[in-house]
């Protein structure tokens, strides 16, 4: 097995295409876990080999996931594919990265369960570049380290941090006020 690099910067129209299909986001969500034969992940998915087949075909044409190793099994090949890397970033000169991931959580988040405990918000802070450079590195610790839980107890969370620059304007003081 290869090394793992730390990360890999999502830049090419490929790479977006291959993630941009809900099995493939699947897909590279389970391969997060640990390597698995095309067995395992369409067992998984309740999908047909062929179709799981196919999909981590395009992710590995789009350098996102490789053959971990192969073994003969019953007079052929079973293949364990993994990911390059299980953390993906989107290169900062990418004008749709936002739209890309904000897309994949939309389908993740849909349907909820009546049971689902989630709770999604939209808030607004006013920060200085300082403050938001800070928040983003303790944004990025807190989550950074998660790995996936093996416990059969465990279920699994999305969890979308992005901390931007919105496109808000100031309102100039109100009139008789003494703030600035």
């Amino acid at each position: 097995m290869e090394a793992e690099p730390d990360l890999v910067v999502l830049r090419s129209p490929a790479q977006f295409k291959a993630l941009g299909h809900p099995l493939r986001h699947r897909l590279v969500n389970l391969l997060r876990q640990r390597p698995a034969t095309l067995g395992e992940l369409t067992a998984a998915l309740g999908s047909t080999k062929g179709t799981v087949g196919y999909h981590v075909r395009v992710l590995r044409d789009a350098g996102l996931v490789r053959l971990a190793s192969t073994r003969q099994v019953r007079g052929g090949t079973e293949q364990r594919f993994e990911l390059i890397s299980k953390e993906f970033r989107l290169d900062e000169e990418c004008g749709d990265g936002a739209k890309f991931l904000l897309d994949a959580a939309r389908a993740e988040m849909s349907p909820t369960r009546s049971d689902d405990p989630g709770h999604t918000a939209l808030r607004h802070l006013w920060l200085t570049p300082d403050e938001a450079r800070a928040l983003a590195e303790r944004l990025d610790t807190l989550v950074g380290d998660r790995q996936p839980a093996s416990g059969p107890e465990t279920e699994a969370y999305g969890l979308l941090l992005s901390l931007y620059r919105a496109d808000i304007p100031r309102l100039p003081p109100a009139r008789g006020s003494d703030e600035q």
